[in-house]
């Protein structure tokens, strides 16, 4: 299975970095990294914009200054997210394309590691064991 919607991408993938800039380890990594990641789903077609060194997730640009931009399958990025999807071989593969700051990215994806079981607890809890990857 897939998500339904955007607004489904939206609440499991944008609702992960919400949790991440609560939590009293990741929060000030994050922010120091001080930079903004547009993400470019597409099954189904999502843009998500995650400011880190804001601490805000949401769905439009406005007046950001971009640093980074990662475009994949919503599937790809669900699968990510539990661990199945090693960053820097899907890029290798094409499964994610990245352009800009590439380096950044990078730097935080060892930070994704601790976010992993919290993602699939999400969807297990939402009864969505149907998205969680085997």
């Amino acid at each position: 299975m897939s998500f339904r919607d955007s607004g489904e991408v939206v609440h499991y993938i944008g609702g992960i970095f919400e949790t991440a800039f609560q939590d009293p380890e990741l929060a000030p990594k994050l922010k120091a990294a001080d930079v903004v990641l547009l993400f470019e789903f597409s099954d189904p077609d999502t843009r998500l914009v995650v400011d880190m060194a804001n601490g805000a997730v949401s769905e439009e640009v406005g007046d950001l200054q971009v640093g980074a931009t990662m475009a994949m399958s919503a599937d790809v990025g669900n699968a990510y997210w539990q661990g199945k999807e090693n960053l820097p071989l899907a890029m290798a593969k094409g499964k994610i394309k990245v352009s800009g700051n590439v380096a950044s990215l990078l730097r935080l994806a060892p930070l994704s590691k601790k976010l992993y079981p919290v993602y699939v607890d999400r969807l297990k809890q939402d009864g969505r064991d149907d998205l969680v990857v085997a």
